[in-house]
């Protein structure tokens, strides 16, 4: 038996992450906002990743694990990294495993982080939080139809479900993460969670955390958990997502870092540095003109596809199409290095192909907004001109 492992930062605290439903650790580092969540709470901690068995790359094809195999996977990874104590922070289904190995392991569990979690999944006369048994055979009705895509974003990530970037790494990010069998299974598996039994046990300091519009799991299940867990410290706060990267990662990490080391660090500055990308197909009304509707729409479709292309390649972000060209940001001007083959590469694509488009070439520091992942006033437009130009993370 296999278990993928990471190790990330040298802080004085080792955080555990037990991740949800799913997950793939590699996968993880291909989206800029799981990246940012993940690098903030390993700077102030040695943060440690890991795939739990059949999902990501850990072993695959073993079967439905139980939670207490699950915890033992936790132990061993533990193991493996030198641990001796850590903090046990999990999210959603992780959330469970985390509070039975609290109780079981007091001595290794220095505090208990439960993000968006619950101590069981689905309603009952005497829990009554969580979905019912006929909405949740819907729901795994959906996971054997839908698998392959964006399975379920509008309900887990809702602030980005309408970002086709991101839809298409949460796409990846469950297809890579475990096959449609497993996921069934996991799904099933999950349904026979119920750790109220255990929460009396806990006696580690406990912090749980929960979104207040949680479409997954709805607060009530966060404020059994803090009235169940002895001395626990409860936080909702404002958040729509169910998963905590996107919408309120910052309150997340604060909460986090408060509770762990006593103080909150806020970013030193509040504006993030990052390279502006516009395109702009020259002439275009001309061009329908021209080549006709047909014709027009096939030249389009080549240009969506290759910027697109381009993008995933040197981890640009989408921000707007506008119809003939694109806006796009890149994190950090430490990107310069890979903006220029990218300006190189997709001048010779506007070459080729008779599009007239050039990218714009410059950094900016601009201030974040929660509608975009950046925004600024400052914008280019290209001349007037045809362009002819195991895992361990230190």
């Amino acid at each position: 038996m296999s278990i993928a492992y990471q190790v990330m930062g040298d802080g004085p605290i080792d955080i555990v992450l037990v991740p949800g439903w799913i997950s793939n650790i590699e996968v993880f580092w291909e989206e800029p906002i799981v990246a940012r969540f993940l690098r903030e709470i390993a700077s102030f901690a040695r943060l440690i990743l890991f795939d739990k068995r059949g999902t990501g790359l850990s072993d695959r094809h073993i079967g439905v694990a139980t939670l207490e195999q699950r915890m033992d996977d936790v132990r061993a990874v533990m193991d493996a990294v030198g641990s001796k104590r850590a903090v046990l922070m999990g999210y959603s289904e992780g959330g469970p495993l985390c509070a039975l190995f609290s109780a079981t392991y007091p001595e290794r569990t220095s505090a208990l982080i439960m993000i968006n979690s619950y101590a069981r999944i689905t309603r009952a006369e005497d829990y009554p939080w969580g979905p019912t048994e006929r909405e949740l055979t819907a729901f795994l009705d959906r996971v054997a139809n839908d698998w392959g895509g964006p399975l379920d974003i509008e309900q887990r990530i809702p602030t980005m479900a309408n970002d086709s970037r991101f839809a298409r790494w949460w796409a990846r990010f469950l297809r890579m993460g475990a096959t449609p069998k497993t996921l069934l299974g996991l799904a099933h598996a999950n349904r026979q969670i119920d750790i109220r039994h255990v929460l009396p046990s806990v006696r580690v300091p406990a912090l749980i955390l929960h979104a207040d519009a949680d479409r997954i799991i709805e607060p009530g299940h966060g404020r059994y958990l803090a009235g169940a867990v002895s001395g626990a410290k409860p936080v909702i706060y404002p958040a729509r997502d169910h998963l905590p990267f996107a919408e309120g990662a910052q309150h997340v990490i604060r909460h986090v870092r408060e509770f762990l080391t006593g103080a909150y660090q806020p970013a030193s500055v509040d504006s993030t540095p990052c390279t502006i990308l516009f395109t702009d197909i020259v002439g275009s009304t001309r061009q329908v003109v021209e080549r006709g509707d047909r014709a027009w729409a096939d030249l389009l479709a080549a240009h969506n596809d290759a910027v697109r292309s381009e993008l995933a390649v040197y981890r640009g972000r989408e921000v707007n199409n506008t119809g003939d060209g694109f806006v796009a940001i890149f994190d950090g001007p430490a990107r310069s290095g890979a903006r220029r083959p990218f300006a190189t590469r997709f001048g010779r694509l506007a070459s080729t192909c008779g599009w007239g488009c050039i990218p714009a070439n410059a950094n900016f520091r601009m201030d974040p907004s929660p509608a975009l992942p950046c925004t600024s006033r400052h914008g280019f437009r290209r001349p007037r001109k045809q362009a002819t130009s195991s895992f361990r993370a230190r």
